[in-house]
């Protein structure tokens, strides 16, 4: 019964904070936000170990494999839209991911956090099922790098929408592209909200983002620990 309880739990928690996010739209009450929240303030009031909610709750965690798999269907699907703008999705996605790394070490490096807090923040701006795979290669915390995308993710939308309202950018494509190399996941959610055409490339330039991270982070991150010494 163990087993099932944080599984459920979960799952139950995520459905209500969903139905609340789809009657009010509102960032604040995305389930990215109200779950981990509404979860800890359970756990916590009713005296439940993390240990115990993890029985249950990791079930989950093994999905995140076979959902890194799925990503190869939005590629398929858009496989049009990859053949029309593949060169500024090349080269946008290259210079977002490798700017990303970069900046994530760089401020790890100035606020002297340790080399585990560092190789757990270099893959927050890609989804989660890649993201997790990046920071066990790295060394990192895949519980850290969880919680860094997360916050990436709900960041990256209130900026990035901020900086579509006041340019006044009116292109679908770029528009996408923006969400999906900022916020990931989030972002392509909030991109599907604007358009068609943008979400479908915000969830392409999300893809992309998790394989150039993939390749580039464990050469990048390396390289900037020699480089800071």
């Amino acid at each position: 019964m163990l087993v099932l309880f944080g599984f459920l739990l979960t799952i139950v928690v995520y459905g209500i904070a969903k139905g609340f996010y789809q009657r009010s739209p509102i960032l604040i009450l995305s389930p990215l936000i109200i779950c981990p929240v509404i979860l800890i303030a359970l756990l916590t009031v009713f005296h439940i170990s993390f240990a115990t909610y993890d029985k249950g709750g990791h079930l989950l965690s093994l999905m995140l494999q076979p959902a890194t798999v799925a990503f190869a269907v939005p590629m398929y699907k858009y496989r049009a839209i990859i053949k029309t703008y593949v060169a500024e999705l090349v080269v946008s996605v290259t210079g977002g991911a490798i700017v990303a790394i970069l900046t994530s070490v760089g401020a790890s490096a100035l606020m002297g956090m340790d080399s585990q807090i560092t190789t757990s923040l270099a893959p927050r701006s890609i989804t989660t099922p890649m993201a997790i795979n990046v920071a066990q290669v790295l060394g990192g915390d895949p519980a850290m790098t969880a919680v860094f995308v997360i916050v990436t993710g709900v960041l990256g939308v209130v900026l990035t929408s901020s900086v579509l309202k006041w340019t006044s950018i009116e292109r679908p494509v770029t528009r996408g592209m923006m969400l999906g190399i900022t916020a990931h996941g989030t972002g392509t959610s909030r991109a599907y909200e604007m358009g068609a055409l943008e979400g479908a490339v915000a969830s392409l330039a999300m893809i992309f983002m998790g394989l150039i991270t993939t390749v580039a982070a464990p050469l990048l991150v390396p390289f900037c620990f020699y480089v800071l010494g």
